[in-house]
């Protein structure tokens, strides 16, 4: 399947780059994008790429190829929009958009949105397992731990391309652009705080609930938020699971830490399934499945599989057999309006302005 590249940043580079190259029985890239052109020619003499474009309407006029991957940072909403209109299919990284109107905006189409922990070997054994304990209505609470050092960390073995040929006045242009959709979803008055908040949900904790609409469905409601440190700091929030139970989830931005750890625990009348995921950058890193049953019997389990190998093929599959992907535009829209709830219930809990999509 002949497929374009939207954006040549970090996880381009240290993710889908050796993926992609590694796939090349299931993709063959023709095209990339990105705002630098010297990232777009690093990843298209990577990935023997012909088409190097610095513009999305550009690439998307020239064609070539049957599928899109968005991955620029931001909201994919416009991008997505665009390659849906002219026809193609898309994969778009986390998070579709930062509000409800742009996925309301999205024609008819092709598009799976990637959270790839949802294809994790490790998650997709625990859903499984939970399906074989009862379902959601067997959990009592879903536990989420989340210490996350600072990207650099994370990605100083990848050995990445940096972009320094962007104007400044383009990039200016993209936040601003960026602030106004933050603004639509939380209100002209949200503070920093807020905006923070959400940035830092729809960013890395989303990943967090797209594990809980695949063991028990989204939270229907948000009980409690609370902030502290400095930005990004520190965010702890939880409430009622949708059909039983009740979920946390405490996630720490810590600098310095050694590196990242995920822990996800869910807790039943039987016993226990614990996820501990690494670091997302780290390729073929096993997820650690430990299952604590009866008598405290522990067993644990371990499998190489790459989550985002596995996803780019559940994107071919997609495509050329129609079979459906885990996260669609319903579930990434479930995501987008779980994020508001946060930030209005931390508005609300600190009497804070709070408006827009969230009010």
């Amino acid at each position: 399947m002949k497929i374009a590249l939207v954006g040549c940043g970090a996880v381009t580079q240290a993710v889908y780059v050796p993926l992609l190259s590694r796939r090349r029985d299931l993709f063959e890239v023709t095209a990339v994008c990105d705002l630098s052109r010297a990232l777009a020619d690093a990843v298209g003499d990577r990935l023997g790429a012909a088409g190097r474009f610095t513009s999305l309407e550009a690439m998307l006029a020239a064609g070539g190829f049957e599928a899109v991957v968005v991955l620029a940072s931001g909201s994919h909403g416009d991008a997505v929009r665009r390659a849906l209109a002219a026809g193609y299919a898309v994969l778009c990284e986390k998070p579709l958009a930062l509000t409800r109107a742009e996925v309301a905006a999205l024609p008819e189409g092709r598009l799976m949105v990637g959270y790839m922990k949802q294809y994790d070997p490790a998650v997709r054994r625990a859903a499984a397992l939970l399906g074989e304990l009862g379902g959601p209505e067997a959990i009592r609470s879903v536990e989420v731990t989340v210490l996350h050092p600072s990207g650099e960390s994370q990605l100083a073995f990848a050995n990445l391309v940096r972009a320094a040929d962007v104007e400044p006045g383009t990039l200016a242009a993209l936040r601003a652009e960026e602030d106004t959709l933050v603004s639509r979803a939380l209100g002209e008055e949200a503070t920093e705080r807020v905006r923070a908040l959400y940035g830092v949900t729809l960013g890395s904790i989303c990943h967090d609930f797209s594990l809980l609409r695949r063991f028990t469905g989204s939270p229907a409601e948000i009980s409690y938020v609370e902030t502290w440190g400095e930005t990004p700091g520190s965010v702890e929030i939880s409430g009622p699971l949708p059909a039983a139970g009740r979920f946390s989830v405490r996630w720490h931005y810590l600098e310095d830490y050694p590196a990242y750890r995920e822990t996800v625990a869910v807790h039943h009348d039987r016993g226990s399934l614990e996820l501990v995921f690494p670091s997302p950058y780290l390729m073929n890193a096993p997820t650690l499945l430990t299952v604590v049953s009866g008598g405290e019997a522990r067993t644990e389990w371990r499998d190489v599989t790459e989550a985002f190998e596995v996803q780019l093929a559940a994107f071919h599959a997609y495509v050329t057999r129609g079979e459906p992907p885990l996260t669609g535009v319903e579930g990434a829209l479930e995501d987008v309006v779980t994020a508001q709830r946060v930030a209005a219930r931390y508005a609300v809990l600190h009497g804070l302005p709070i408006g827009g999509e969230a009010a």
